[in-house]
């Protein structure tokens, strides 16, 4: 999918809010620091487009971004900080749940770990509930350039078995420094926004 015109659409907390119209949505979810800003904006060409929060988890709302007036991108709030508090915790768990449980426009998911440590907790809870969810994901393990070569095949085999990856899926790994993975993600997009396959499910049809 080659992108002429990215802009920033707007900003939601529920669903009132959300864009009108039936344009096909790709959702981002992840830990607060895992770097869906850097993502985003690389997968765009874009330096600025999503910007990364001064403190990590402070933000709880969704924002959307539209692309050529084909898909959105949707930057949903990062989840895992551990310095929020518990009621600011629940409100943004609202948030996220409340999207992804009632958006029919949602067509794939992309789940961000960071490849340099194991899933945590909150990573795991999101994974099964993509599992047990019929809308297509996929797993990415971004900050691939802050590893070596050498260790690439063995933290992507440690994510996909924390996680519980099934078959010979593997997670992608994405560097927003040298664009590895950017390809690769694109055409898993690709895949399902214009040719709308909804049998890729979870990675295991999309590699």
């Amino acid at each position: 999918m080659i992108i002429k015109n990215a802009r920033y659409e707007l900003t939601a907390v529920k669903p009132g809010q959300y864009p009108a119209g039936n344009m096909p949505e790709v959702a981002f979810v992840g830990r607060s620091n895992v770097g869906k800003s850097s993502f985003i904006n690389t997968m765009l060409n874009r330096k600025n487009l999503a910007r990364v929060g001064a403190t990590p988890g402070k933000t709880r709302e969704i924002n959307f971004y539209n692309l050529d007036e084909r898909v959105y991108f949707v930057d949903l709030p990062g989840y895992g900080y551990a310095k929020v508090s518990k009621t600011k915790k629940l409100s943004w768990d609202d948030v996220v749940e409340t999207y992804l449980y009632s958006r029919m426009q949602l067509k794939l998911i992309i789940m961000l770990v960071d490849i340099r440590h194991s899933p945590s907790e909150d990573d795991r809870v999101m994974y099964e509930w993509l599992k047990g969810n019929s809308i297509s994901s996929i797993v990415v393990a971004s900050k691939a350039d802050k590893i070596s070569r050498n260790q690439l095949k063995a933290r992507l085999l440690d994510i996909k078995s924390a996680l519980g990856i099934e078959g010979e899926a593997m997670p992608i790994p994405f560097s927003s420094e040298t664009k590895q993975g950017k390809e690769e993600v694109w055409s898993v997009i690709d895949k399902i926004i214009l040719e709308g396959d909804s049998n890729a499910v979870n990675n295991q049809e999309l590699r």
